[in-house]
């Protein structure tokens, strides 16, 4: 156990050094702001201060944990070793800076509740990011911080046995829509039909009859491929269902149809499920719990997991949303235009309220790579290599990888061609 003194033991200390401590580095974790305490503990100790009590190992605290609510914090970003720092520490202290305050300011979202520019969807844009302006997004760096924290550690405490986590995989299979052309309804069979004529798609009118009527199988349909490669795989696939009603932003297949509801079922059977939260139901709390109750009444248990769409987050209120609803995960958290860490880690964390000042039962998995961000590098061989380099980032702390892709990521369909190969370059990770 490690025992950290601190002048005054705060809700922002006590989440950001559990997350450190505990799910990082696998150790338990306690506080003092007695120095007697502190003196007679005989095995891991530090001290989070402003000075040392004498000769222990110190980390120089910045004002971060020990304040309420929001400032405009002025941070000067530093190269530290094969990283990057944030919040410099004194000369006496241990560590160059305070990796502490500059985790909480990543894993609390700490800048998405100040002023920002936000997209045509109203969400927070990697560019805005201190991780973007300063190229440490591609970086777990609150993963590299706590490692660099442990060698601190051992160089003190040479006999104690540190735990040693192995690296995990945690696909998400995102279902927007289940199939492209199949099980439409006969005015929006029309509407495309008419739509394929108009624009001369006529390859594309061709394979939608030869699927409707029976001939071919829909290329959105990669469900059996996606169930045999669950079955071949030691860890859970998270598949997320958009079950809302039909809108502008959702164009989904209707819930009421036999079929999608068996389809649910044979998945669930195989992998865990989720829904994938509609536009709509971000805003609303009163639709996101219509949606639950009806893809609880389906898979016979309690919805675990939510994904929104667009990949929007209104901080806090989303989450907040998602804890009023008991919903205990959440895989929303990451860009959809670029791969990296949008909040510095690679372990899933709890939520914690910047306003309330308090740590959630919400379970945020952060998602490193989105289909989509791979399609902005032209070849196969490029997609390949940055995809390569975001699970050694991964793999080098022992982290979680979560990749997002969706159903018709698999379809081979114009853009998505070689998106297979790519997913069993993910699923050989953890071989």
């Amino acid at each position: 156990m490690l025992l950290v003194y601190t002048h005054k033991i705060t809700p922002r200390l006590k989440y950001v050094f559990k997350h450190i401590c505990k799910r990082i580095l696998g150790l338990e974790v306690k506080f003092t702001s007695k120095v007697e305490d502190f003196i007679a503990h005989d095995s891991l100790k530090m001290s989070y201060a402003k000075q040392p009590l004498s000769n222990e190992l110190f980390v120089r605290s910045n004002e971060l944990l020990f304040e309420q609510g929001l400032s405009d914090i002025d941070i000067q970003v530093h190269q530290w070793d094969n990283t990057k720092g944030f919040f410099a520490a004194s000369e006496r202290s241990d560590l160059p800076f305070d990796i502490f305050a500059a985790s909480f300011y990543l894993l609390s979202r700490y800048e998405e509740y100040l002023p920002h520019v936000k997209d045509d969807y109203g969400r927070f844009m990697a560019k805005e990011s201190i991780a973007h302006k300063h190229r440490f997004l591609n970086q777990p760096v609150v993963d590299i911080w706590a490692y660099k924290l442990q060698t601190v550690l051992k160089s003190r405490f040479p006999d104690f046995d540190f735990p040693k986590r192995d690296y995990k995989l945690q696909p998400v299979i995102d279902v927007p829509s289940a199939y492209y052309f199949r099980k439409k309804g006969l005015l929006r069979t029309i509407g495309g039909t008419f739509s394929d004529l108009g624009r001369l798609r006529l390859r594309q009118l061709y394979q939608r009859y030869l699927v409707l009527m029976g001939f071919k199988r829909d290329p959105y349909d990669s469900f059996k491929w996606i169930i045999n490669k669950q079955k071949q795989s030691d860890f859970k696939f998270m598949v997320l269902f958009l079950i809302g009603d039909y809108s502008t932003y959702d164009k989904n297949i209707s819930i009421n149809k036999k079929e999608f509801v068996s389809l649910i079922k044979s998945v669930a059977d195989y992998c865990d499920i989720g829904i994938k939260a509609s536009y709509f139901a971000l805003e609303d709390i009163s639709i996101l719990k219509k949606e639950k109750l009806k893809m609880e009444a389906i898979i016979n248990t309690e919805l675990k997991a939510v994904r929104h769409s667009f990949s929007k987050l209104n901080l806090p209120q989303s989450y907040r949303n998602l804890i009023e609803l008991e919903i205990n995960e959440d895989f929303t958290m990451g860009y959809i235009d670029t791969l990296g860490f949008r909040a510095g880690t690679c372990t899933p964390f709890q939520f914690y309220d910047l306003d309330y000042e308090v740590q959630t039962p919400l379970k945020i998995n952060p998602y490193h790579c989105l289909d989509f961000a791979l399609l902005k590098y032209q070849s196969q061989l490029d997609k390949q290599e940055h995809l390569q380099k975001l699970i050694n980032e991964v793999k080098a702390v022992n982290g979680t990888f979560t990749p997002v892709f969706h159903n018709y990521t698999f379809s081979g369909f114009n853009q998505w061609e070689g998106f297979r190969a790519l997913f069993n370059l993910i699923l050989e990770s953890a071989e």
